[in-house]
């Protein structure tokens, strides 16, 4: 068996566009999906993928870790974010035949179940980008993570910490504490309340901002400070008494030893859709659980993510939580053919061949490619340029 040929189908879905990867084959009917998408990167990716169809053409799909390290090391310049995410398409996608061809879902190809669901959470707001990550008020912080509990979820991420310089005052500090705390009274112990602080301070502030929340017991704090620091992660990591995850900006393996070295996390968060596909990711897990590291991909993204992160999640034994965004759109399931399922906040395990989820390019195709809305620009008072 060879492969015949890679592309790609774009679907918008309002507030990202979701970059699917066909990968053919020369046996008859045989063809795999994966998904490549990244955010405000997605022309890019579209075009990464076609940089690396020339590598992988005429090689055999089952060969996975060989057809991997063709796209990895052949190319020469090793790839960031954009050529990982291309990479991860290409590489689910031949996870998905290999299971077509064996007759087996993927997740016992990865060494079988070792949990019979997979637990999720999801974020505030669905598709709606302002809802996500602008929910500052504690009134519509605590209607909006009320609404994600009625749905099932034993567990929410919010997305509520402050635009950040790097000092910010008492009073910023105070009323973010304010808001988590109405929010924990509202939910109750019982819920998991995940603060993303989605890189938007630097170690004095995070540090201040999670030690004003500690009482509320956050299941763990996210991205405290942007990826390109480890020190600094650390420096928060050892400061606090709350759980720290971060990953979801990393990509391969050789980014996250640094996290594990320093022991700068308990929680890592890698995108089976950025960090090279599902082998790569499997790779980082065990890392991750020499460590003693909890694994809780990031997955806002399609249907076909959906499916990769659950073979994931039912196959890892330091797996703890899956993220999703099943509300973005009220359209996500007309595009795939899909045997996934939901019950009470968990995934069920699929047992159709593959990833058990399909592309219907016919229904993909009336949601053809738009720019994605860019957030709303962050300023400090002085004009300068903040994270978001």
């Amino acid at each position: 068996m060879r492969i015949t040929d890679v592309r790609t189908v774009v679907v918008n879905a309002g507030m990202r566009n979701w970059v699917f990867v066909k990968v053919e084959t020369d046996e008859p009917g045989l063809f795999g999906w994966g998904e490549a998408s990244l955010e405000w990167k997605t022309r890019a990716v579209v075009g990464a993928v076609e940089d690396l169809k020339p590598f992988v053409v005429g090689e055999d799909p089952t060969r996975i870790e060989h057809v991997y390290q063709k796209m990895y090391r052949q190319p020469f310049f090793r790839p960031g974010i954009i050529g990982q995410s291309a990479i991860s398409g290409i590489e689910q996608a031949c996870w998905d035949i290999t299971g077509k061809w064996l007759g087996l879902p993927v997740y016992k190809l990865l060494g079988g179940a070792v949990r019979d669901k997979v637990r999720m959470y999801t974020h505030l707001g669905g598709g709606e980008m302002k809802a996500v990550y602008e929910s500052f008020d504690p009134g519509r912080l605590v209607d909006l993570a009320q609404e994600v509990v009625a749905r099932g979820y034993s567990a929410v991420k919010v997305v509520c910490v402050p635009y950040s310089q790097p000092l910010m005052n008492p009073a910023t500090v105070k009323q973010f504490a304010r808001a988590i705390g109405r929010l924990r009274e509202a939910l109750g112990e019982g819920v998991d309340i995940m603060v993303d602080f989605h890189g938007r301070t630097w170690p004095a502030v995070a540090i201040a901002y999670i030690r004003a929340i500690e009482e509320y017991q956050p299941y763990f704090c996210e991205e405290p400070v942007p990826p390109e620091n480890v020190d600094a992660l650390a420096e928060v990591r050892r400061a606090v008494r709350v759980p720290i995850a971060t990953g979801e900006r990393l990509v391969g393996r050789h980014q996250f030893r640094e996290v594990f070295e320093k022991q700068a996390a308990h929680v890592i968060q890698p995108d089976l859709c950025h960090c090279g596909g599902l082998l790569e990711a499997k790779k980082i897990a065990a890392m991750a659980e020499a460590y003693y590291v909890g694994v809780a991909p990031h997955n806002p993204l399609g249907p076909v993510a959906n499916a990769a992160a659950l073979h994931f999640a039912l196959s890892t034994p330091n797996f703890l939580i899956q993220e999703d965004m099943l509300t973005d759109v009220p359209w996500r399931w007309d595009v795939v053919d899909s045997a996934l399922r939901t019950e009470k906040g968990y995934w069920l395990p699929v047992d159709r061949p593959g990833l058990g989820v399909a592309v219907n390019e016919a229904a993909a195709a009336r949601h053809p490619f738009v720019q994605e809305p860019l957030q709303s620009a962050v300023f400090a008072p002085d004009g300068a340029v903040l994270d978001w």
